[in-house]
């Protein structure tokens, strides 16, 4: 078999060459690039770096704000055949010290938002051969080097490809521990972009805005899907609310991806703004790392009233999305909000979690129930697994019935086919013999009109094991009261104690051991990973130490 058979991500260079060769494909800070310009600009750094001595299968790690150059930063490793690992801007001193002597990188790519360059050159922290601008300039033993720019034909550089094929080391969120490196490859991120043309409708005529980092793998995985289609590219840093708000209008924008946090933030400065008129340009919006509550999706559909609304469940270790549901599709809700509230409120099944929809196309689901339960672990397998945990011999964690990865997830897939997720099963509180996933309990919460957030942890306790207790947010102009039921009087509409909340899952039909026996007032933002995820055993320690202060009357 031929190398012409082969899945490569820079396939997608020969599109943009020749049909966008004169359109603009990246905007980044106000400058503008074409097809042309951008894929020259791809194999002049893949030249340079060939004439550097980067080596087939040597890994390549850059932190960097999103830009322009990150993206042929992506494409030009992965074209000479190296490793591309993408490194969270976010991530402490000794974050990334663990990350790099995981991958022990031969080069690092750096820009402004790098603060741990002191530690790097002083020794303290694994130090690769070579350290790179962004903006292509290279440090050697004579002083910085900029790297020239060469017109280079498509047909001169062959593609050439990592052992395994590996082509992206994609760190996961760590909401739940340290990240791990996941090493993904290049049919696995072309399979998923594909899903996501074929599902999303991304489209060559698409302005896209790069709202997640790109060393996520939503972030990535979408920008791959852009490049395949031929789309616009619309690079901010980092996402700032207003800022974001500022691209989409003057630029068009025609799709975004986001996160709940994310799409909080643009349905709360555009409502506070006046000023601001309805988004007209935006037609898709994907929303992955968390559901969407009631009040979000209506806020969402009266801001972007054109767009089609989607949800994803996926992983880092599945190359991003392995379901999708649609949310919001303006041809067929036809923009009644009533029908979105009967949709949302209907994916609460009553064997318990919430529905995120089907597989897509290249995706196997199983579900292998667990004993005396309708809900078991959630299996995938196919090409959009990774290969492996990077640095670890045996990383997938494979089903011994078959070659079937455990996600690590519990749900159930009902008769239609849709895939209803209960949790995360090393987040289950044991409390009295059953089990309690944290999630299904905050889906009902969350749909309380005066909750604005909710975390449900499960705290020790002597006679249940663990005691399952809700951390709320309550929204501007509630107030929270000690009274019961009974002894609230009818001017006090506003309010929330413990004993309304339980009710309130009681009325929700929610199992009696699943209702929390305890509420605690948070007052600050919950701790969040870069993805929106939030950091449980952060606000579990938080708790802990807090219990007395917050504990609200059982």
């Amino acid at each position: 078999m031929g190398d012409w058979s082969r899945a490569h991500i820079c396939q997608c260079l020969n599109r943009l060459l020749t049909l966008r060769g004169n359109s603009t494909v990246t905007i980044a800070q106000e400058q503008r690039k074409s097809g042309e310009q951008f894929v020259e600009s791809v194999l002049s750094l893949a030249h340079k770096l060939c004439q550097l001595g980067l080596c087939r299968g040597q890994i390549v790690a850059i932190c960097a704000f999103n830009s322009d150059s990150y993206l042929e930063w992506l494409l030009a490793v992965a074209y000479i055949g190296g490793i591309i690992a993408p490194l969270n801007y976010r991530w402490s001193l000794e974050e990334s010290k663990v990350a790099l002597e995981v991958i022990r990188p031969a080069m690092i790519v750096t820009d402004e938002c790098c603060t741990w360059l002191s530690d790097l050159r002083n020794g303290t922290m694994f130090c690769p051969r070579w350290h790179v601008s962004v903006g292509f300039h290279y440090s050697t033993s004579n002083g910085i080097q900029e790297c020239e720019r060469l017109s280079i034909n498509l047909q001169s550089i062959k593609y050439c490809w990592a052992p395994d094929n590996v082509v992206i080391i994609c760190f996961t969120s760590g909401s739940t521990g340290k990240p791990k490196g996941v090493a993904i490859s290049h049919a696995s991120l072309i399979m998923q972009s594909l899903a996501k043309i074929a599902i999303v409708g991304y489209a060559e005529d698409d302005v896209y805005l790069h709202t997640a980092p790109l060393c996520h793998i939503g972030g990535i995985s979408s920008c791959i899907s852009m490049l395949m289609v031929g789309g616009c590219h619309v690079l901010i840093p980092k996402f700032e609310v207003k800022m974001a708000l500022k691209a989409i209008e003057e630029n068009h924008v025609t799709s975004f991806i986001t996160v709940p946090a994310m799409l909080a933030s643009l349905v709360s400065t555009m409502r506070n703004n006046k000023s601001r008129n309805l988004v007209e340009s935006v037609k898709k919006i994907l929303n992955g790392g968390g559901s969407l509550s009631l009040q979000l999706v209506e806020d969402s559909v009266r801001c972007f009233h054109r767009a089609k609304l989607l949800s994803a469940y996926g992983m880092t270790e599945t190359c991003s999305s392995l379901t999708f549901i649609t949310v919001y599709d303006p041809a067929i809700n036809n923009r009644h909000l009533k029908k979105i509230r009967g949709t949302v409120s209907n994916s609460v099944h009553p064997i318990g979690g919430i529905c995120v929809g089907k597989p897509a196309p290249h995706v196997e689901l199983l579900v292998i129930k667990e004993e005396l339960s309708h809900v078991g672990r959630i299996m995938t397998r196919g090409l959009h697994v990774m290969i492996g945990y990077w640095g670890q011999i045996s990383g997938l964690e494979i089903d011994s019935s078959g070659d079937w990865f455990d996600t690590g997830d519990s749900g159930h897939i009902d008769a239609h086919g849709n895939l209803w997720l209960v949790g995360r099963r090393n987040c289950r509180i044991k409390s009295g013999g059953e089990n309690v996933y944290p999630e299904e309990v905050e889906v009902v919460l969350s749909q309380h009109p005066g909750i604005l957030a909710v975390v449900v942890i499960g705290l020790p306790d002597a006679h249940l094991g663990e005691m399952v207790v809700a951390c709320v947010q309550i929204r501007d102009n509630w107030i929270w009261t000690d009274l019961n039921v009974g002894e609230l009087q009818s001017n006090m509409e506003r309010h929330l104690s413990t004993g309304m909340l339980k009710e309130f899952c009681r009325h929700k039909s929610l199992t009696g051991f699943k209702i929390p026996r305890a509420f605690m007032i948070w007052r600050k933002p919950f701790p969040l990973t870069s993805t929106g995820k939030v950091k449980r055993d952060q606000v579990k320690a938080e708790a802990i130490s807090h219990l007395q202060p917050f504990f609200s009357n059982l």
